[in-house]
This record gives C-alpha cells, sequence and structure tokens, in this order.
C-alpha cells in the first residue's frame, strides 16, 4: 500500500527554481545642463546661524578686538548642478566601470560641450567645471536638437547593446517647447527641474506640463521627473542619487516611495516611552 510521501520528500522531488544571472546593459549618459541666466541664482543655505549662547554674568577680561569673518559667500544654482554631477558620476562608476558620459548645455537651444562619451573622470571633471551660468535670460528653450542629438547617439547606443540616457534641467519662467515628430523610442529622459516660488512673473506649473509632456513623448523605459522649489542643495544631491537607478531596474514613478524622510521621535513620544518603562505582568 502506498503511503504519502514526507513533506521533505516532497520538497526534494519538487522542481527547482533558478533565475539565469543576467547583466544590465551599460548606460551611455548625456546630461544637458540649463545655461540661463536663473541658474546663477543664489540657493538658500541649510544652516542656521550660529547661536549667540547664554551671557555671562562675569565680566569678561579685556581683548584685543579681531577682525570679523566676511559673509560666507551663498551657494548658487550653477555651483550645486556642478556638485551634483561630479556626485552622479563618481557614484555611477563605482557600480560599473563601464558606464559613459557626455556633457550639453542648453540656452535657446543645445549645444554640445563634451561630444564623445566616455568613461574617463578627468575628462567628465573638466567638463563640468566648464559649464557656467550665461549673462542671458533667453526667451525660449528649444528641446528639439536634444532630441535629435540624443536619438542619434540612441542608435550608436543599441548598436553596441548600451542604453541612452538623458538629464536635464530647465529654468523656471520659460516654458520649454520642441518639434519632435513621433518615432521609435531609443532613449529615456530624466529630468530634474528646479524653479522659484510661483509669482505673478513666472509659471513653474505650466514649464512642469510641458516637461512631462516631453519626458512621456520621447522615453524608452521609465524616465523620472523630479522638482523642487526649496532652493536646497541638499534637495537636489537627494534627486540626483534616486536617479542613479538603471532605468531596466525602475519602477513606475507613482509608486516610488524613496527617499524617505528621517523620522526624528518627538519628546513626547519619548516621554511616554519612558514612564513606567518596568514592565508590568498580567498575572495578579
Amino acid at each position: 500500500m502506498a503511503t504519502d510521501p514526507t513533506p521533505q520528500a516532497a520538497a526534494a522531488a519538487a522542481p527547482r527554481y533558478a533565475l539565469p544571472p543576467g547583466r544590465l546593459p551599460a548606460e551611455d549618459i548625456l546630461f544637458c545642463v540649463d545655461v540661463d541666466l536663473e541658474v546663477s541664482a543664489e540657493m538658500k543655505s541649510a544652516a542656521s546661524a550660529p547661536s549667540s549662547g547664554s551671557a555671562s554674568t562675569a565680566s569678561p577680561p579685556p581683548q584685543q578686538p579681531q577682525p570679523q569673518p566676511g559673509p560666507r559667500p551663498g551657494v548658487r544654482r550653477m555651483d550645486a548642478v556642478r556638485q551634483a554631477l561630479l556626485l552622479f558620476v563618481h557614484s555611477k562608476l563605482t557600480m560599473c566601470p563601464d558606464h559613459r558620459f557626455a556633457f550639453a548645455s542648453i540656452g535657446e537651444t543645445v549645444s554640445m560641450v563634451k561630444k564623445d562619451f566616455s568613461n574617463d573622470v578627468g575628462s567628465a571633471m573638466e567638463a563640468i567645471q566648464s559649464l557656467s551660468a550665461s549673462e542671458t535670460r533667453y526667451a525660449t528653450a528649444d528641446l528639439t536638437q536634444l532630441f535629435k542629438i540624443a536619438y542619434h547617439e540612441g542608435k550608436i547606443a543599441e548598436s553596441q547593446g548600451r542604453l541612452l540616457r538623458v538629464l536635464i534641467y530647465c529654468r523656471s519662467s520659460t516654458k520649454p517647447h520642441h518639434q519632435w515628430p513621433v518615432k521609435p523610442k531609443n532613449f529615456t529622459l530624466d529630468i530634474i527641474y528646479l524653479h522659484d516660488k510661483p509669482t505673478a512673473d513666472n509659471c513653474p506649473q505650466k514649464v512642469y506640463d510641458a516637461l512631462v509632456d516631453a519626458l512621456e513623448h520621447v522615453s524608452q523605459y521609465e524616465g523620472y521627473i523630479f522638482e523642487t522649489g526649496q532652493g536646497l542643495a541638499r534637495v537636489l544631491f537627494r534627486l540626483m542619487c534616486v536617479l542613479l537607478s538603471h532605468p531596466l531596474q525602475r519602477t513606475i514613478q507613482d509608486d516610488l516611495d524613496i527617499p524617505k524622510q528621517v523620522v526624528k521621535k518627538t519628546l513626547a513620544i519619548e516621554a511616554a516611552q519612558n514612564e513606567d518603562g518596568t514592565p508590568v505582568s498580567s498575572q495578579q
């Protein structure tokens, strides 16, 4: 008489699932940085002013007057953008040294800063440091040439088994436009949008909507768009770290729940936890 197999025997007889190893294609990443006059705007300082502390009642001994340091120069958007690009390049090459980078800028239209893609850190740093804000406030921002360059480079990347990705920064008061027809998509567009607070003189919401439409029009895989009007460099760095993710490993942006905010315990919660700290037995 046959008996039921033991759980151990059933587990041993069950087919084992194995996920074959695979390698994601390396990326060619084209940075396109806005050089409008607005990129020279000063960002906020995250550090608070130093506290003067409590005053002593004792008379301090006489001292020689010390020269007061001048105000610390503010961080401008372009300074923060350059630092964010350096952070991205170093982090991406640490993950995989096969990623390559090229650089462009956009005023009224796009011009190349470093055309050839390379994984050389020195050449990337040189291109990043050469980026500077213009003294002109451009009336238009035409993305057509950027998409033309990206489409051409995307075909080359596909032939080499690579993946092309474009990152772009835009101004807050000029609505971008393009005349790019519907074509087979062969690159992914990521956008970080730095803007001022809404006023009567700008329209950041309209600019953002135009960027979303452009992203959906050209992106082959899941492209991310982030915006911030806080004017804090650390927010830009945090968003740039999210863009390190490979487009083939991404969740859709609507389901994205990173970066998570660090929640600090309030004094009230700590007091409640410390009160009656000795556990009370339920048995009387």
